[in-house]
């Protein structure tokens, strides 16, 4: 028998196996990624309401997943839309072109809000034409780790992302997102725009007939525990603490039913907001059958309610420590459903935060720690008068707004004016204002003493086409104020930027890291985990102490 041709088949057939990459099938991989993002969550929440959270939420993921202690935002400002940008591109304002929630473009003078779409229209809401659909991730100037996952599998995979917030549902699940959905104030209803599909899909409007916002409000916001035993809280009724519309009070029990019916938005400043996420982040693991199919699914979820409860009460508030211990409830149950639908060993979840907050400002006060407002508004009269007599021209400033300063540039190009002159006259006068640390001309930061990690901070979160030509960096304690209750964030200070990280679940080790950790490391970390490229704007780089070799 001659063997020779049949030997000749087989070295081609070997030669042809080692020059060939993997399938897609045979790269291992979770069947579902799932990212929360837990809105305005300081890292020592993890800590600080610990002996009232229960074993299955951020005990569970403390426990057998890997935190990562020392994660740090590193850009300014430190803003919802920034933050969850951050965490899916691995990128940085300057390259993604998300440079706040809102913003000036500086060439026209337009306003515009991170997520703005002229060119699409809402789905499921009762007008098409209806602001709060008219949404998408075009903005972003950059793919996306759920883009990453939808080219690499070929745009098999599944990412549909969740939020009450439009821009969080929307900037997470990126460019290429089977779906994005939020929520609607006025029918208490999840939404989408055109930009992902023509109809809502069955077992959302199934959902939305449900009408859970209603069946929420209905009842008052009492302790989920005891008043009493709510140690790590100032006492109840204080003076830094919002009033629900209709309240004339600020302590509990709220009356959710009364402040509804005024302000249909109030649903969003109640712990529930989150419950109600977490239920359609369920309902959409089911509609979708994510973690079904032969390729990696990938579920982004924004719990937002934290946020807005911290800017109304301040983070000292019961209201604020009642809302985390419901959250690590609400986390509890959506982990145990996870586990039924995929196995323990079938999804791969991490949990961080946008950004964090700061103290009230009375309530830092109370207690001798320096803290104030800076006021915009008057700012940006002030500093409007002192230019106008310099320059002979009025409104040479058009907004201070994230800790930035916006100047009317087709002003000042129609007269002709020394734009040099009239920043150094701002920066010199800003500089010498209450609460402001630094004023710093963009155009020329590397000739300023700017102290480290704040220069690098503001150079990763400059945007020429988006963001103001001067940044101000306030003392420490001191943030925008446009009220004098709750809380605000944005700020360079660890109180804003200090945020959770931790992974759990398929290829993850259990522990825990002291390492300097940013932000900008989530997204190629997850890629490393999942075999797949960077985004294309990404600048981190992978935690490998998280990953199973």
């Amino acid at each position: 028998m001659n063997r020779k041709p049949l030997l000749t088949l087989t070295f081609f057939l070997l030669a042809f196996a080692a020059c060939n990459p993997k399938k897609t099938a045979d790269v291992k991989r979770p069947k579902l990624v799932v990212g929360i993002v837990v809105d305005q969550m300081r890292w020592d929440y993890l800590y600080r309401y610990s002996a009232h959270y229960g074993e299955g939420g951020l005990k569970r993921l403390l426990k057998e997943g890997f935190s990562c202690d020392n994660t740090m935002i590193n850009y300014l400002p430190a803003f919802t839309a920034v933050g969850h940008a951050c965490i899916f591109t691995g990128s940085v304002p300057a390259f993604t072109g998300i440079a706040a929630n809102d913003w000036v473009e500086q060439s026209t003078g337009q306003r515009m809000y991170c997520t703005d779409d002229s060119t699409v229209k809402s789905i499921g809401a009762e007008d098409p034409e209806s602001k709060e659909g008219k949404m998408s991730p075009r903005n972003m100037l950059v793919s996306t780790v759920t883009d990453e996952l939808m080219l690499a599998s070929n745009f098999r995979s599944k990412v549909v992302g969740v939020s009450i917030k439009d821009r969080a549902a929307i900037l997470p699940a990126g460019h290429s997102a089977t779906a994005a959905f939020w929520l609607d104030d006025s029918t208490g209803h999840f939404i989408t725009s055109n930009y992902y599909m023509t109809q809502l899909p069955s077992w959302v409007d199934g959902f939305n007939k449900q009408e859970p916002v209603k069946a929420y409000v209905k009842n008052k916001w009492t302790t989920l525990y005891p008043k009493s035993t709510y140690g790590e809280s100032d006492t109840d009724d204080q003076p830094y603490e919002g009033k629900f519309k209709g309240d004339s009070t600020t302590a509990f029990p709220h009356n959710l039913d009364s402040s509804y019916k005024i302000a249909k938005s109030s649903f969003r400043y109640t712990p529930f907001g989150n419950t109600l996420t977490l239920d359609f982040a369920k309902a959409a693991v089911e509609g979708y059958q994510l973690g079904q199919g032969d390729v990696t699914d990938f579920l982004t979820i924004n719990c937002a309610s934290t946020d807005y409860v911290g800017h109304q009460f301040g983070i000292n508030s019961i209201e604020e420590e009642d809302t985390y211990l419901r959250f690590d409830r609400d986390l509890a149950a959506f982990l145990t459903f996870l586990d039924e639908k995929l196995g323990k060993d079938g999804y791969t979840l991490f949990l961080t935060a946008d950004h964090g907050a700061a103290h009230a400002v009375w309530f830092s006060q109370n207690h001798d720690i320096p803290a104030d407002y800076f006021l915009p508004a008057q700012l940006t009269d002030s500093l409007n008068a002192i230019l106008g007599h310099d320059f002979q021209t009025p409104n040479l400033v058009d907004t201070i707004s994230n800790y930035q300063v916006t100047f009317a540039m087709k002003t000042i190009r129609a007269k002709k004016l020394d734009f040099s002159a009239i920043k150094k006259v701002a920066v010199d006068w800003l500089r010498r204002q209450p609460g402001i640390t630094y004023a710093i001309d963009m155009s020329n930061i590397g000739e300023g003493p700017v102290a480290e990690p704040v220069r690098s901070m503001v150079i990763n979160g400059y945007y020429y086409k988006r963001s103001g030509a001067i940044q101000l960096i306030p003392n420490a304690g001191w943030f925008e104020g446009r009220g004098k209750t709750g809380t605000s964030h944005g700020t360079w200070n660890p109180y804003d930027t200090h945020i959770p990280l931790i992974f759990m679940g398929w290829g993850i080790h259990s522990g825990h890291t002291e390492d300097p950790v940013k932000m900008t490391d989530i997204a190629p970390t997850v890629a490393a985990l999942l075999h797949i490229q960077m985004p294309n704007g990404c600048v981190g780089k992978p935690i490998t102490q998280v990953l199973k070799k």
